[in-house]
């Protein structure tokens, strides 16, 4: 099992209503243990997270405030192809009028729709991503485990704008797959940052 991560703690919080997360990620490691792709918080009451859950395989972003969930979109779908890489996108404008377009998930261009668990937060609750509190990527933080096996690039945080997939990746004409694209002239925001993680 893998034990590699990186963290960050941002020296002041900026908007924790609006952002961005796009990664590409390919597993190494299917039908084990609860591996997670990003963990912002300092104890299981209080964090966000997205994680590929368990021997399910399955995806789920969560948010979660003095111990109450208010965020909840766990797929039906299953991610088990490990020759395969998979492009995650987590959209959140918590402003939204419409619960639904508050939080939504891509994978490979397309929005996950279909959830075991949907439950979308009230208007304008915070996240904990772009709190200056610890951020990680390929580990929960607040007990040192859940770590990510498997390979991960591409990675960037936009702080401020909800962006849909095409800002980072595209369809090729040839092939149909979908393949990342040149993300450095986005805005990344106060506290956004691109990782593309050539060194």
């Amino acid at each position: 099992m893998a034990s590699a991560y990186l963290s960050r703690t941002p020296s002041s919080a900026s908007n924790r209503k609006t952002f961005t997360i796009s990664t590409w990620v390919k597993r190494a490691l299917i039908g084990g243990v609860t591996q997670s792709l990003v963990y912002v918080g300092n104890n299981s009451n209080n964090r966000t997270l997205l994680n590929f859950e368990g021997t399910n395989d399955d995806f789920l972003i969560q948010n979660r405030i003095s111990g109450t969930i208010n965020t909840a979109l766990h797929t039906n779908r299953k991610f088990r192809d490990t020759s395969a890489w998979y492009h995650a996108v987590l959209a959140v404008d918590t402003t939204q009028s419409t619960a639904s377009n508050r939080v939504k998930i891509y994978v490979n261009g397309v929005q996950e729709t279909s959830f075991k668990t949907e439950t979308y937060p009230s208007q304008n609750v915070d996240f904990f991503i772009n709190n200056n509190q610890e951020h990680n990527i390929g580990r929960r933080v607040d007990n040192n485990s859940s770590f990510f096996d498997g390979y991960i690039t591409e990675t960037v945080l936009i702080d401020g704008q909800q962006l849909d997939p095409t800002s980072f990746g595209e369809f090729d004409e040839d092939t149909g797959i979908w393949k990342p694209i040149n993300v450095s002239g986005l805005t990344f925001g106060t506290n956004g940052f691109y990782l593309d993680f050539e060194n």
